[in-house]
C-alpha cells in the first residue's frame, strides 16, 4: 500500500519510529504481521485495501503490482 493512503503513515519499525517502506498493515514493531504470506496473497489484500479507501481497481492493482520491489519480496 502506498504509504500516503495508510491511515497512520506506516508501519513501526522495532524502536518505534514510523517505517518508510511499510505499511502498518503488513509491518509493526519491526516485524512482518503474517511472515508467510505470498506475495500474490499480499496482492489481494492491498488491493483489496485501496478500493476500501475508494481506489479504482485498476489503480489499486497497479500498485500491488509494484510490491515486488520491495526487500521483502526481493
Amino acid at each position: 500500500m502506498p504509504l500516503k493512503a495508510d491511515p497512520i503513515g506506516g508501519g513501526t519499525n522495532a524502536d518505534g519510529t514510523r517505517s518508510q517502506e511499510y505499511c502498518s498493515y503488513c509491518y509493526v514493531g519491526g516485524q512482518f504481521v503474517n511472515p508467510s504470506m505470498t506475495i500474490e496473497e499480499m496482492r489481494v489484500l492491498v488491493t483489496e485495501k485501496l478500493q476500501d479507501k475508494g481506489f479504482p481497481r485498476l489503480i489499486a492493482k497497479i500498485f500491488a503490482g509494484g510490491l515486488n520491489r520491495l526487500k521483502r519480496w526481493r
